[in-house]
């Protein structure tokens, strides 16, 4: 059973040698800000959530739902620690509580920082180049743990690494977070060679290490006497079910102003998640509002409360599983039925209506496209890096990444780190250069 003294740590990772300072904010409210203030952060501002970007219209893009993800689960947070307060009082360790929503907040931020260019899509590129493209060849030159890794791509993985690993002319330590905020965003607390039904995991073989020195550290529970799975720390419920929310209810959202919904079918669909007397009273709120955005917004920030509420629920009445590592999830699949299946009604019609519309499915296309040449000419250039175009490409790229290891995996893993931290118009404008179509003003 995993124990919240030993799951709530302000040591910091990379760090631990040194003695912590005094400030006026505590540790995790320092990572918080030290994320915030992160070039790596701020370039969410140009990665697409869905929509392609930019628009005439304004759509999420990876920065803002990283911050409303940070908000609900900031709220998600200060529900739970209300809840351990109370049934822990009395215990020693109990004032490490006021932090909780520093951390989830945090992680929630931090959740979508690993995810490469064109969303999700540019996950599947990467796969799709190493699994049956032109990578295919890499395979008999590398071990099978980063073989899988790559064949599996996964920014949640990325996301441990970027934070973690100590990049040439970095800090050891990464960003040298607090061991409670990196378990936080270990979704997956195993690696891809355990990955099963779903290419997930939780992080590379650079740094499996890193991986088992923070679950050692944090005492969280292995679900096999080899220690390959680990459960996961559950303040990564929380981060998740504040993903689940925002992710599904903003991309609604998104699609009524992008006219993939009509303004009739966003309310009818959003009015599903209330019955009885609560519904009647958001209908009789949507009656004092005449501009179809802010009925939206409105619906929009309802269905978002009614979510945590639940979600909070399902925390406190499933804690002991969670710690003992037996709980199976989302939190979403587990909230109550009227509220779960309007949640299920959004999945489906995401499904139809909006992931699979042609603008989004456009720039699915586009991006594998980019992504594809990028891997190409770059992997080209770290393995044969004497050639004169690859000295001029190589010279792009920031010295904090290793294209000139002697090692192929380390050169590999050099060039996803530099496409996996490329905007989407940083990458567009490396294609064009690579292609002639682009070139600097004269």
């Amino acid at each position: 059973m995993m124990q919240w003294d030993t799951l709530l740590s302000a040591l910091r990772f990379g760090q631990e040698h040194l003695t912590q300072g005094q400030h006026t904010r505590n540790e995790f409210q320092r990572d918080y800000d030290r994320l915030i203030f992160s070039s790596a952060f701020r370039r969410l501002q140009n990665k697409t959530q869905v929509f392609p970007l930019p628009g005439s219209i304004f759509v999420h893009n990876r920065l803002t739902h990283s911050l409303e993800v940070s908000c609900v689960g900031r709220s998600l947070a200060s529900n739970a620690a209300v809840f351990l307060a109370e049934k822990y009082k009395g215990e020693e360790w109990t004032a490490k509580l006021e932090s909780l929503d520093d951390i989830v907040a945090t992680a929630c931020l931090a959740h979508d920082m690993g995810n490469p260019p064109f969303g999700h899509s540019g996950e599947r590129a990467i796969i799709s180049y190493f699994s049956e493209g032109a990578g295919l060849h890499y395979r008999d030159g590398l071990n099978p743990q980063v073989w899988s890794d790559i064949t599996h791509y996964d920014g949640n993985a990325n996301a441990f690494r970027l934070l973690s690993h100590q990049f040439n002319g970095r800090r050891q330590g990464g960003f040298a977070l607090t061991y409670s905020t990196l378990a936080s965003i270990i979704k997956y607390p195993y690696s891809s060679l355990e990955a099963t039904h779903k290419p997930k995991f939780g992080f590379f073989a650079s740094e499996q290490e890193a991986f088992h020195r923070v679950v050692e550290h944090l005492g969280m529970q292995p679900l096999d006497a080899e220690c390959r799975r680990y459960s996961r720390h559950p303040l990564v419920w929380l981060v998740e079910a504040a993903d689940d929310i925002c992710y599904q209810i903003m991309d609604i959202e998104d699609a009524c102003h992008l006219k993939l919904l009509t303004q009739e079918d966003t309310i009818e669909l959003l009015l599903q998640f209330f019955e009885g007397e609560t519904r009647g009273k958001v209908e009789r709120g949507l009656t004092h509002l005449a501009d179809d955005n802010e009925q939206i917004a409105y619906l929009r920030s309802r269905v978002i409360g009614t979510l945590v509420y639940e979600c909070g629920e399902v925390f406190n009445n499933h804690e002991q599983e969670i710690l003992s590592g037996s709980f199976s999830g989302p939190f979403i699949e587990h909230v109550s039925e009227v509220p779960r299946k309007a949640y299920q009604a959004c999945s489906k019609l995401a499904v139809q209506r909006i992931y699979n519309a042609h603008q989004v499915v456009e720039i699915e296309i586009a991006g594998h496209q980019i992504i594809s040449v990028l891997l190409d000419r770059l992997l080209d250039a770290v393995n044969n890096p004497n050639k004169a175009y690859s000295r001029l490409l190589l010279d792009r790229v920031p010295s904090q990444y290793e294209v000139k290891s002697e090692q192929p995996e380390v050169r590999i893993m050099a060039v996803l780190d530099y496409i996996s931290g490329m905007t989407d118009v940083y990458a567009l404008d490396l294609y064009r250069k690579i292609y002639g179509m682009s070139l600097p003003s004269l």
